[in-house]
């Protein structure tokens, strides 16, 4: 009996990870048609903490947009004395015909210090169309202008957009690389070929003004760890679609090592477990190394080892190829042994996920309440720490 259980186990992993792959290679990324001569006025609300290497790169590829109508830059720092502030004020000189502003961002309106900074630029917003970045993302210059047209079908609430993982320097990041570069995205896809999609992509979200203004603004939203899903959510209940965009922007992160990444993954992980407890319980049924390897460990099936070996092999092959899609590089095979090392390492993120409801997040420490709300624990800051996704 649990031979068999182990060989079902290991089958359906496999056949999980074909189907991610197979809806992955589907989605038409990068693909753009041609803009309008004129777009709606677009606002971009851009909260920023800290200020690393690649903070002034990925700020001023906003500046750059090349965008056929008004458009407004409103950047949210929530102490005045933050090192962002200068690298605003800079970019702003640059580019005296931006309407772009830094906005200090000093009260505390929730325990989610993002979504505090959104509900004190919200009302600065001008433009009926609203795009909400984080700091660490850069885009190229046609960017917003291949996003919004999404928008002009009614039915759409939110256009979302892929991220990917641009500079991963070090051992560390490589293997979150993966996780973001490879799985992430088609995981994405795999629940859209479910059904409805019901979160945001929180890297870049776009939606009409009057959707939010509809949802009550972002203060439902700020107590919540996982704004981008909460605000997901709020817009689907109010009858609207969330619609995905083929656009692929660059996240630019900090150099982290384990310690860091690990923390990252975790709260990643934990936040989902909150958010989504039956699939996120569900989602260790796909690791397409876990099982088959458990197989072959547990059983003396003449069929076990190489079916491990053909599952590792598409599980290599499959993720390089998601990879590179995502990327429009051939740079991650150099790293080809990763995805199945992330897929060990996952299952003991997994588990932790369970132990504890707690996470750190720009330089803060929590606790997750039910539903999926903040605790503050402490305040322990941490000069120079920008923004992670």
């Amino acid at each position: 009996m649990r031979d068999l259980a182990l060989a079902i186990f290991a089958l359906l992993s496999l056949v999980l990870t074909v189907w991610r792959w197979s809806v992955a290679i589907r989605f038409p990324l990068h693909r753009r048609t041609t803009a309008p001569a004129h777009l709606p006025g677009l606002t971009i609300l851009k909260p920023v903490k800290g200020c690393g290497a690649e903070t002034r790169r990925c700020l001023q590829s906003w500046f750059a947009l090349r965008y056929p109508g008004p458009l407004q830059i409103l950047f949210g720092v929530a102490e005045a004395n933050d090192p962002a502030c200068q690298v605003v004020r800079d970019l702003i000189g640059e580019f005296p015909g931006i309407d772009a502003q830094l906005v200090i961002c000093n009260k505390d309106m929730g325990a989610n210090g993002k979504v505090s900074n959104l509900r004190q630029l919200e009302p600065l917003i001008r433009h009926p169309l609203v795009m909400i970045s984080d700091a660490d993302v850069e885009v190229d210059v046609d960017f917003a202008a291949a996003i919004t047209p999404l928008l002009a079908n009614p039915d759409v609430g939110l256009v979302n957009c892929f991220y990917q993982m641009a500079n991963p320097g070090t051992a560390a990041m490589r293997w979150e690389a993966v996780a973001v570069n490879a799985d992430f995205w088609s995981q994405v896809l795999q629940a859209r070929s479910l059904g409805p999609v019901r979160f945001a992509l929180g890297a870049v979200m776009t939606l009409p003004a009057s959707v939010l203004q509809r949802i009550g603004g972002f203060a439902p939203l700020a107590d919540f760890l996982a704004d981008d899903y909460q605000l997901g959510q709020f817009v689907t209940r109010a009858g609207c679609r969330i619609e995905f965009s083929t656009e692929v922007v660059h996240c630019r992160e900090m150099k982290v090592n384990w310690t860091d990444a690990w923390k990252h993954q975790l709260r990643w992980a934990r936040t989902i477990r909150i958010c989504q407890p039956l699939p996120y319980l569900m989602s260790i049924l796909g690791n397409a190394t876990l099982w088959p390897l458990l197989w072959v460990a547990g059983t003396n099936d003449p069929l076990a080892l190489p079916f491990f070996a053909a599952a590792l092999l598409f599980r290599i092959l499959s993720a390089g190829h998601q990879q590179k899609r995502l990327t429009k590089s051939n740079s991650h095979w150099s790293y080809w042994w990763l995805p199945p090392v992330k897929d060990l390492l996952d299952f003991l993120i997994w588990a932790a996920a369970f132990w504890g409801n707690s996470v750190d997040w720009r330089g803060e420490h929590y606790r997750i309440l039910s539903g999926g709300k903040l605790l503050k624990i402490n305040r322990s800051p941490q000069p120079g720490q920008t923004t992670t996704t």
